[in-house]
């Protein structure tokens, strides 16, 4: 039941797996013996919050199984530490891949968490070497450990973003390599893609430019961007069904008026790879 409905309660996901995975994956599951369009990606993907996030959405529209293999705070290396999973995904009549942050996958500075992205690990001796001053012990989540050295030196943290553009398109590169076939790139945002760096306390996904997407459209069928309109980021989070404690992360995700419009942008794209 929504907040804005007086309700308390928060969304039944259905979490399941799928195969030998360890990850825990949005529900209902799917079957997977007929044809079916694989789904990666982050929050936004995953639909925290939202009862029908766009590839729910879009199975009632392309009538054929949509696996949502999204996973909150996902980076890159969540799906490359798991072969059950890219096989699964390899096996879709089409991907769709969506972009997350440059911050959530391990790097020559630091590394993170192998399936909670989103957390920090440890330091590199090279990111000591960079920044003697600081104790990295006393950070849990990669956001907070970045913005913390952006603040002490900017010319030393562009080393950091030069590392993290370079991962990211060399690790996107070899998820695609290895998911083959037909593959959407999909840009799903309240804002377009910026054509420079941003920095930690910019909106997800973090660190991605336009020219690192231009550098992987030869490697696949298409790249469809997504920018929530005016008048579903006004929405706020009208429909979203969250409890009382999950409020303040609610107003920070799009709600379902954007997810229509990411279906609706994704459907005319995915009919005839789908179906041809």
């Amino acid at each position: 039941m929504s907040v804005q409905d007086g309700g308390q309660g928060a969304l039944e996901y259905h979490p399941c797996r799928y195969g030998t995975s360890r990850i825990l994956f949005r529900g209902p599951r799917r079957l997977l013996d007929g044809a079916y369009v694989a789904f990666l990606g982050a929050t936004e993907t995953y639909g925290r919050f939202v009862e029908q996030p766009f590839p729910a959405l879009l199975e009632d529209r392309l009538t054929v199984s949509c696996v949502n293999f999204g996973v909150v705070n996902a980076g890159v290396d969540l799906y490359l530490n798991d072969p059950a999973v890219m096989d699964l995904v390899a096996g879709a009549r089409v991907k769709v891949v969506q972009v997350m942050g440059a911050q959530t996958l391990s790097n020559r500075f630091y590394a993170v968490h192998p399936r909670r992205n989103d957390r920090f690990l440890r330091a590199s001796d090279r990111l000591g070497a960079l920044y003697p001053e600081v104790d990295f012990t006393e950070f849990h989540f990669v956001r907070h450990m970045l913005g913390r050295l952006q603040a002490i030196s900017a010319g030393r943290f562009a080393a950091v973003t030069d590392e993290l553009r370079m991962a990211w398109i060399a690790r996107m590169k070899h998820v695609l390599t290895q998911i083959r076939g037909r593959v959407v790139l999909f840009w799903f945002a309240d804002h377009a893609v910026p054509a420079g760096i941003t920095g930690p306390a910019a909106r997800d996904p973090l660190f991605v430019t336009r020219d690192m997407i231009e550098t992987l459209r030869p490697r696949v069928q298409a790249v469809v961007e997504v920018v929530a309109s005016d008048r579903a980021v006004a929405e706020g989070t009208r429909g979203m069904v969250f409890s009382d404690f999950e409020a303040c992360a609610a107003a920070e995700l799009l709600g379902p008026a954007a997810h229509h419009e990411a279906a609706q942008a994704l459907e005319d794209v995915l009919m005839p790879l789908v179906w041809d």
